[in-house]
């Protein structure tokens, strides 16, 4: 009678250490270098070259956008806004303002939702609601599409590409946390310090008082453009990776 119960708590362990090394597995699975290794979430695209691509979430806004559009025209830089829909439905000029001077336009759904809480049915209809949004501000249907928060899932992850979209995140290195008002300087030095070839980097156009975001840019521009680096749209740093095909998408 005991060898059968040592037998059966033998059997029992053994299964619940399997049980716990392939849920174990399954989480490693999951993390950055699962969806990158796979080609479904973009941190950053490693490159010989020195370009680097600005990204501006949460926007537009009919005050700091215009302000961020004019320091990046200066210093003839191009970068890529992911785009609030019920945002651009409020200010579909600014939107048209971005893509008259060849920024990128992408999307980042409409209401700016806990992506969490979503159904796949409700993420569908955030995001596609926010590219009628942007088409008829542009004409423009956007392909790449970030998840508010930098969520992700497989669920997440699933829907956008069942939508079309390839999933843009930031490097991990240049999170400037603009929107939380650190000081200029903080921003500043997070993106000198950390400055790399493909990198992307984060800041808001959206979010509060952004000046703080602005005058950082009136250092960060000038200063990479002297150690001779070009601005790009995530776009064009994804031809570098030569995954351009993913992201081209006919309107």
């Amino acid at each position: 009678m005991k060898k059968h119960v040592r037998l059966l708590l033998l059997t029992c362990a053994v299964f619940l250490l399997l049980s716990y090394s392939q849920t174990a597995s399954a989480i490693r699975e999951k993390n950055r270098e699962y969806y990158e290794t796979r080609g479904e979430i973009v941190w950053e695209v490693p490159t010989k070259s020195k370009i680097i691509a600005l990204t501006f979430d949460d926007g537009p806004d009919p005050g700091y956008t215009p302000q961020i559009a004019a320091l990046l025209k200066k210093y003839e830089a191009k970068s890529t806004f992911f785009v609030v829909g019920s945002r651009v439905s409020q200010y579909p000029e600014v939107v048209r303002l971005l893509a008259q001077d060849q920024h990128e336009i992408a999307n980042h759904t409409y209401s700016h939702p806990d992506i969490r809480r979503l159904s796949p049915e409700q993420l569908r209809e955030e995001v596609e609601k926010t590219q009628e949004a942007i088409h008829s501000a542009t004409g423009i249907r956007p392909a790449l599409f970030r998840p508010p928060g930098g969520y992700y899932s497989e669920s997440i992850v699933h829907t956008a590409k069942q939508s079309g979209f390839l999933v843009i995140m930031w490097s991990w290195h240049q999170d400037t946390r603009d929107w939380a008002d650190p000081g200029v300087k903080k921003i500043v030095d997070k993106v000198l310090n950390n400055a790399r070839n493909g990198d992307i980097v984060l800041f808001h156009d959206y979010g509060g008082n952004r000046k703080q975001t602005v005058q950082a840019l009136e250092q960060i521009l000038p200063e990479l453009k002297k150690r001779g680096y070009s601005f790009v749209t995530v776009s064009e740093l994804m031809k570098h990776s030569g995954r351009l095909k993913q992201v081209d998408r006919a309107d």
